[in-house]
């Protein structure tokens, strides 16, 4: 069975209405949830970027039985690896025991805020790679020094350690990051349900692992209504990651999206109440091997209905899969 996940969306509410719905998908059932760490929303329309780690906190001590998970945290240039390890390491200890730390090379939308450029995907995976090294020595509580080919880290230690480190996920598109997250990753983060993926996670070691997938719906008992907003909001994720990572605000995405049609959206995205149309949705990802998938509520406004709608219908129908 598929364990069935909520996504408290960065990019569409605010701090305090992302711990108000984690909290109503708690109750609702959900069995575990991931937040998106951003400093931009893809689109104007979604028109909010709050910290992740604030809600994190807030979110940890406002639940008790919810997993909770980054999805995902690009520890290369917003954030120092050093820094990433601390600020998990206190989740974990607040959630006692509930956080997972997921992790990726990052996407310009978020990383360009510090000026540093924006580097090939080749680089970005050298610096994930040698920031996961750092982080999971960090774990250790020992002193950690490192003067590497990106990162430099002196003396640091973490003083405040869970009984157990977090989990760490590694986020994956294509052959170089499964074969990272087959080595360094203790659960495997995709996107996309292609069971190539996967397999060449199981090929550098990934065998047994969890493998968490993640996809958009639009519930509204007006189809039409979920149709548009969808379209509003989520236009953007028609274009693939590959275009995703590249393009640097808000501006890009809704020029890369300009000629994305409400159909097309519709065509791509489980929108409306149809219990099956959902079921259908995530499916791919059940007989791709993932096991577990985080739903995205597209609408900041409207996640309550979908949480009382998931609970009585949703989440039963999907524990068939």
């Amino acid at each position: 069975m598929v364990s069935i996940g909520y996504t408290m969306m960065s990019e569409q509410a605010g701090p305090r209405q992302l711990v108000s719905h984690v909290v109503g998908a708690e109750k609702a059932g959900f069995d575990f949830s991931v937040v998106s760490d951003h400093s931009f929303p893809w689109l104007k329309s979604q028109g909010h970027a709050s910290y992740a780690w604030s809600v994190l906190g807030a979110a940890a001590q406002a639940t008790s039985r919810i997993p909770l998970m980054t999805y995902v945290t690009c520890p290369t240039f917003r954030y120092h690896p050093a820094v990433v390890a601390q600020k998990a390491t206190t989740v974990q200890i607040l959630s006692e025991g509930r956080f997972r730390l997921g992790l990726g090379s990052g996407e310009n939308l978020n990383e360009h805020v510090i000026g540093a450029g924006w580097p090939a995907a080749s680089v970005r995976l050298e610096m994930l790679e040698e920031s996961v090294d750092i982080i999971r020595r960090m774990f250790t509580g020992e002193n950690v020094s490192h003067h590497g080919a990106h990162f430099d880290v002196e003396n640091a230690r973490l003083w405040d350690l869970p009984d157990e480190p977090p989990p760490i996920g590694i986020a994956v598109s294509g052959p170089r990051s499964c074969e990272l997250a087959g080595r360094y990753g203790d659960l495997v983060i995709a996107t996309e349900p292609k069971q190539e993926l996967l397999r060449q996670f199981d090929a550098h070691g990934g065998v047994g692992k969890p493998r968490v997938g993640q996809l958009p719906v639009c519930y509204d008992t007006d189809r039409e209504a979920a149709v548009a907003r969808a379209h509003d909001q989520f236009r953007w994720s028609v274009g693939g990651w590959k275009v995703n990572t590249e393009l640097p605000g808000p501006a890009g995405f809704e020029q890369a999206a300009q000629h994305v049609r409400p159909e097309d959206v519709a065509e791509a995205i489980a929108c409306g109440d149809d219990v099956d149309a959902f079921v259908d949705a995530v499916r791919p990802y059940a007989e791709a091997g993932f096991t577990e998938v985080a739903l995205i509520q597209i609408g900041g406004d409207h996640q309550q209905p979908f949480l009382a709608w998931a609970e009585a219908e949703l989440l039963p129908a999907l524990r068939t899969l």
